[in-house]
């Protein structure tokens, strides 16, 4: 089978198109026809060279978390069968801990994710596998368990319900995208941020509520403040604009951080917290549960997740060099 490679962790140009032996299941495995795997930051950060995770050590390394497609062979005692259409929730979890057995498994002390999508097969736990209504393509399902997922998991950590105001900056990526959304579905009024007047055009037609198009701290807070009470604020920027949600957030809000896209550090002033009560939470993908009902809300028309870009598996180098560049709204698939 072939698959897309990162033989070098320099950024885009280290993918390329390498020849593997077909896979073998083994207890409780299955292999997938893989027919679509999005693309996401975390991705980005090991093929850059950015994560602790992969070492030059581990060359070549195939990405990719976001697997859907058909399943090929099945392994003894496996969960699925052959011929199923299924999708992939990537959370590898330990199943033993404290955070395993009480939940949310999100939180499992040895929580990982899965690697290996970017391939024409891919050899994945059966169990972590759901089952894919007929009139859900590929491509969208592909687009959920990173992106749809971590957003979702914000919302409920955020505590928001219908009516409330969320502050999304970088409203564009994929988990920005999702954000909106998501919103939208559960009756908040989104306020994204994007530098792109194109992008900004693309944000109103997905339903955001109020498009601030600058990328200028002050800008920012100037605008939003203008929008009026700000109840929350899912962050995947982290970085200056911890302090930007921080400056717009109401008195008890929450902001949640998923990522580290603007920074590596959280940075702000401590005064709104003793002061204003404000809370910083972290979140991490979301829970097989969670995926499963965003499977149900695609399949029943409430949202349609949104593709920026698909590409062959032998154009994933551009995939990525695409997404470096930031010229993209919404998810990126690979279609091996």
């Amino acid at each position: 089978m072939r698959v897309a490679a990162f033989t070098d962790l320099t950024g885009p140009d280290g993918v390329e198109l390498v020849d593997r032996d077909d896979p073998q299941p083994g207890e409780g495995e299955a292999v997938v026809d893989v027919r679509a795997c999005s693309i996401n930051r975390h991705d980005l950060w090991i093929l850059q060279g950015d994560s602790a995770m992969v070492s030059e050590g581990a060359l070549p390394f195939v990405s990719g978390l976001d697997v859907a497609g058909v399943v090929a062979e099945t392994g003894p005692g496996a969960s699925v069968s052959e011929g199923d259409r299924v999708v992939l929730c990537p959370n590898q979890t330990c199943g033993t801990c404290r955070y395993c057995r009480e939940g949310p498994e999100n939180l499992c002390q040895s929580f990982m994710l899965y690697h290996g999508g970017l391939a024409e097969q891919a050899t994945v736990t059966a169990d972590r596998l759901i089952a894919l209504p007929d009139d859900l393509s590929f491509r969208d399902a592909a687009c959920l368990p990173t992106a749809y997922l971590t957003a979702w998991h914000m919302y409920r950590k955020a505590d928001v319900t219908a009516g409330d105001t969320v502050f999304v900056p970088g409203a564009t990526g994929g988990v920005g995208v999702a954000a909106v959304q998501l919103g939208d579905v559960l009756g908040v009024e989104t306020v994204g941020t994007t530098t792109s007047q194109r992008k900004a055009d693309r944000l109103d037609d997905i339903g955001c509520s109020h498009v601030v198009v600058s990328g200028d701290p002050d800008d920012i807070v100037r605008e939003v403040r203008g929008v009026g009470q700000v109840n929350a604020a899912l962050n995947h920027l982290a970085g200056e604009f911890t302090e930007v949600a921080g400056k717009v957030l109401e008195r008890g809000g929450r902001q949640v951080v998923c990522g580290r896209t603007a920074g590596s550090r959280v940075d702000t002033a401590a005064a709104p917290f003793f002061l204003q009560h404000q809370e910083i939470l972290g979140s991490t993908m979301g829970t097989q549960p969670e995926l499963e009902r965003l499977v149900e809300l695609v399949s029943d028309g409430a949202f349609d997740p949104v593709v920026g870009g698909t590409y062959p598996l032998e154009e994933t180098r551009e995939a990525f060099r695409d997404m470096a560049e930031r010229d993209a709204f919404g998810k990126l698939v690979v279609e091996p």
